[in-house]
């Protein structure tokens, strides 16, 4: 087996398929025995979610992604369980000829990778969860979304309740919070709850706290996260924060895990505004 020269880990995309389709093209990410790993929101408000779904699709083993809020939102819309947004632009995915292969692989893509010594996820983690914990949790979730009866299932996983981890949370609930964690959070408040509210940079005056901020964290294991346009690229050892708001006519990013270079593309699609 040929093992990758390279891992490339490439921030939120959101239906930027030109954007994509550049970064891919950079000399630094040529080589054919280089993987990249996406790190969720792979679709929705930029112009052309089923392009970006066929290129990473198009890339085969080479490739792999853990799901975002974006993603789920997708495929709750699939199901006929939630209702698109204004501001969604999902019809390209929905409408398409090959929607059926794009829902179900879209499904069958984890929520948490663990890979050349890092945790890939969207969003965040609660402080208690070790990492087999997140990847045990993660498992669960995509249980549901992968089984037969998965359109009936998926609608437990969407709301903000339960806001607090407990180990002895019952199985949906269990789910729910691993979604919102893993997808959603980026603060706790100061009760140690997810605050769904607040999406702009850390501001210590509000009495919030970044979730890889908080004490005791039981994980050891070097975190790259995306979904948090706002905060930018946010290096540390311990945490990689790489979506650096390429929908809103920032960058596309992607860092090589072995050597921590950075590559970027600027926006290729026409930036939004935030509704």
């Amino acid at each position: 087996m040929t093992h990758p020269s390279s891992i490339w880990v490439i921030g939120d995309i959101q239906g930027c398929a030109h954007s994509l389709r550049h970064l891919l093209q950079q000399p630094a990410l040529q080589d054919p025995n280089a993987h990249f790993i996406f790190v969720g929101d792979l679709v929705n408000r930029g112009p052309d979610s089923a392009g970006v779904l066929r290129q990473i699709q198009a890339l085969g083993k080479r490739a792999q992604t853990v799901l975002g809020n974006h993603d789920l939102h997708l495929l709750g819309v699939a199901a006929g369980q939630r209702k698109c947004n204004r501001s969604d632009t999902l019809s390209s995915v929905l409408t398409a000829p090959d929607a059926d292969a794009l829902i179900h692989w879209l499904r069958h893509q984890p929520l948490a990778l663990h890979h050349a010594g890092h945790l890939i996820i969207h969003a965040g983690l609660h402080p208690a969860w070790s990492l087999q914990t997140v990847l045990h949790l993660a498992h669960e979730v995509e249980q549901t979304l992968q089984s037969p009866h998965w359109q009936d299932h998926i609608a437990q996983l969407f709301g903000n309740q339960p806001s607090q981890w407990a180990n002895d949370l019952e199985p949906i609930a269990r789910q729910r919070y691993t979604v919102n964690a893993l997808t959603r959070l980026r603060h706790f408040t100061a009760k140690g709850e997810i605050d769904h509210q607040y999406k702009g940079a850390p501001k210590a005056q509000l009495g919030l706290t970044p979730w890889f901020d908080m004490e005791n964290r039981q994980i050891e294991t070097p975190v790259i996260f995306g979904h948090w346009s706002t905060l930018g690229l946010y290096m540390r050892a311990d945490v990689m924060g790489i979506d650096t708001g390429c929908l809103w006519g920032g960058q596309l990013t992607a860092v090589d895990l072995r050597t921590r270079q950075i590559v970027q593309v600027a926006n290729q699609d026409g930036p939004l505004r935030p509704n």
